[in-house]
């Protein structure tokens, strides 16, 4: 741990490089608004609208294709043994140049089978390797811990005279030093430097983090000024960092001021633009509401600070206590779909129960750790048990991305890696609730095949869906895994359902619904709608037979059924049946009219008997 001397003399050396970098702001500023207006002339052939339409849907096509040819290299490579792979790979018509190479290596294959495939296609003929497959593959030894290996893909791009940048050599360091050679890393950037790379914003926040996880401050310092006087502005992953190592570090009043410090520096260099509309001084920044104050500013201007970000800034609260500030910076969150980190998010429950005040906004920015926000019937997804699987669809669900839910779920039903009920119950809610079928049946295909029951709310959103899209023989299926797992509809869905597969004339699809049913849930509205699904389809003596089926097994006959009945003979054309059951009805209508109706009667009455019911309430 440093001495607060070694802090107050890092935060030193800072302010000064503030200045060229304001200058350099408004100087820049004011060219961009001395330049004249570029005078563009349209071009003289002009796409039609369709013509544009139909561009913009082959290049989709075409992307999708290729993503589909990556995906299938890459499961080739990961789920084959070699020999089988290799000769595989030989009779794909793919053409096999390094954008392709260096895509299907990105996809981080296994590693033996990673660096096979990269000196297979090396003796493929016409290929090449180019130093962005050398740095993808530099970056999956380096992920291994595999250093040596590392080192002599480096070496093999020396000697065969592959261009070595500044992101080879960023990459390079961030292994190294990831595996405690921070002498080496420092030594790649001398190298890089004399080599006459000229670094990036990413590489000098790369090589910071490197400098201040080793604790040398005042290297760290000189790099900073360096990156500034160069002309570069650091983003907000450079200031990610510099708050991470000041937030480790355990001394909380140098650290909030540092990040005030940060604070103003995102404004200063990111919008000089806006500048003038905030009075913005290190002076004025002396309390810790008015870091929050700028840190509202920020987003007001567009420059929204990042998850890391927050997460930092929530710990900083904890250790201060702040909670007022924490409740700010979770509002943000809520709105733009960030979480917070299991351990920061502990930190946070207890600095709430400590100050004595409500947790419910922090629990609603992170419901993937909260069991509140489950229902009762529910297991309770504790935070130890949740899973990393589970989280990671959370999280993509929290940012809306259910296009990388479906790569997942796919993935994750080829490996039988089991996700709670609940997410996938929300999975599927939440692709029906934005028109993505196919999105919802894969999940609801990836529970039925590992054996997941998912909640009823799921269920009825896929039989709504379903119903919507014609999709009919789906709906008995799914009706058929909510019944074998003990799940009801309830006698107005049933009856409704079966109802409006017989509008469909989908007759067949409405028996086998009815016949999945248990006998007590059989009643007198879902028999009356199983007689109307039969007249609809004009099959009136199976509705008949259906109505004394019904009276025989002692169920009510209500006067919605009768209402059915009627109906169907008169559309079909029973001139001699239909008189007799119509006198069948007007003498149940008046019986009823003296006599209270039980609930099994008024509901079959609401669904088909309108009229009667209205009739009874005046």
């Amino acid at each position: 741990m440093f001495s607060l001397n070694v802090f107050r003399q890092f935060l030193k050396t800072i302010p000064p490089f503030l200045n060229p970098v304001i200058s350099r702001a408004f100087t820049s500023q004011k060219h961009i608004q001395q330049r004249k207006r570029v005078k563009y002339s349209s071009p003289k052939n002009k796409k039609s609208p369709t013509s544009e339409s139909s561009t913009k849907k082959h290049d989709v096509e075409t992307e999708n294709y290729a993503r589909q040819r990556i995906t299938k290299i890459y499961n080739i490579l990961k789920y084959s043994t070699w020999d089988s792979a290799k000769e595989q790979l030989e009779n794909l018509s793919v053409k096999w140049d390094s954008y392709t190479v260096n895509q299907v290596l990105k996809t981080h294959p296994p590693m033996e089978k990673a660096w096979l495939f990269f000196n297979w296609a090396a003796s493929r003929k016409n290929f090449r390797h180019d130093h962005y497959t050398y740095t993808t593959m530099i970056d999956i030894f380096g992920e291994a811990r595999r250093i040596s290996s590392m080192m002599y893909v480096f070496n093999q791009m020396k000697e065969k005279g592959i261009k070595i940048d500044v992101v080879t050599y960023t990459s390079l360091m961030h292994w190294i030093s990831n595996d405690g050679d921070v002498d080496g890393a420092i030594d790649l950037w001398k190298e890089m430097r004399v080599k006459g790379c000229r670094p990036t914003v990413v590489s000098y926040t790369a090589y910071m983090k490197i400098l201040l996880d080793s604790k040398r401050v005042d290297v760290a310092t000189g790099v900073y000024k360096e990156m500034l006087e160069s002309g570069l502005s650091p983003n907000c992953h450079t200031y990610t960092v510099l708050m991470e190592y000041l937030a480790s570090s355990g001394y909380v009043p140098s650290i909030l001021l540092y990040h005030k410090h940060f604070m103003s520096f995102v404004i200063i260099m990111s919008l000089p633009s806006r500048l003038d509309s905030y009075p913005v001084s290190l002076e004025l920044l002396s309390k810790f509401s008015e870091a929050i104050e700028i840190f509202y500013k920020m987003q007001d201007a567009g420059v929204l600070p990042d998850k890391a970000t927050c997460n930092i800034l929530i710990e900083i609260c904890c250790t201060s206590g702040e909670i007022w500030a924490m409740v700010k910076i979770l509002e943000f969150m809520k709105e733009n779909f960030l979480v917070l980190r299991n351990p920061v998010y502990q930190k946070a429950l207890k600095s709430f129960k400590f100050a004595g005040e409500s947790d419910t906004l922090l629990r609603q920015v992170n419901r993937h750790f909260s069991a509140e926000y489950s229902d009762e019937d529910d297991i309770v997804l504790h935070n130890s048990e949740i899973g990393v699987e589970n989280g990671l669809v959370l999280n993509f669900m929290n940012k809306k991305n259910l296009v990388a839910i479906d790569s997942l779920l796919t993935d994750m039903a080829d490996e039988g890696v089991q996700l709670h009920c609940k997410v996938v119950s929300d999975i599927i809610e939440v692709n029906i609730a934005r028109q993505r079928q196919d999105g919802a049946l894969l999940a609801y295909d990836y529970s039925v095949k590992w054996g997941i029951n998912i909640e009823r709310s799921a269920y009825l959103a896929l039989i709504g869906f379903s119903i919507r899209a014609n999709s009919f023989n789906k709906v008995v299926e799914i009706v058929e895994k909510m019944v074998k797992q003990g799940l009801s509809l309830g006698t107005q869905l049933n009856s409704l359902l079966i109802y409006r597969l017989g509008c469909g004339r989908e007759v067949a699809s409405a028996e086998k619904v009815f016949d999945l049913l248990p006998d007590k849930e059989k009643s007198s509205a879902e028999y009356t709608a199983l007689i109307s699904a039969y007249f609809s389809c004009g099959n009136a003596s199976k509705g008949l037979e259906t109505f004394n089926i019904m009276k025989s097994k002692c169920v009510k006959v209500a006067l919605g059924t009768y209402c059915v009945v009627v109906a169907g003979l008169e559309k079909c054309g029973k001139a001699r049946e239909l008189e007799h059951y119509r006198k069948e009805k007007k003498s149940l209508e008046v019986e009823r009219c003296s006599t209270n109706i039980s609930m099994e009667e008024t509901i079959c009455n609401l669904l088909f008997a309108g009229d009667f019911i209205t009739r009874r309430a005046r």
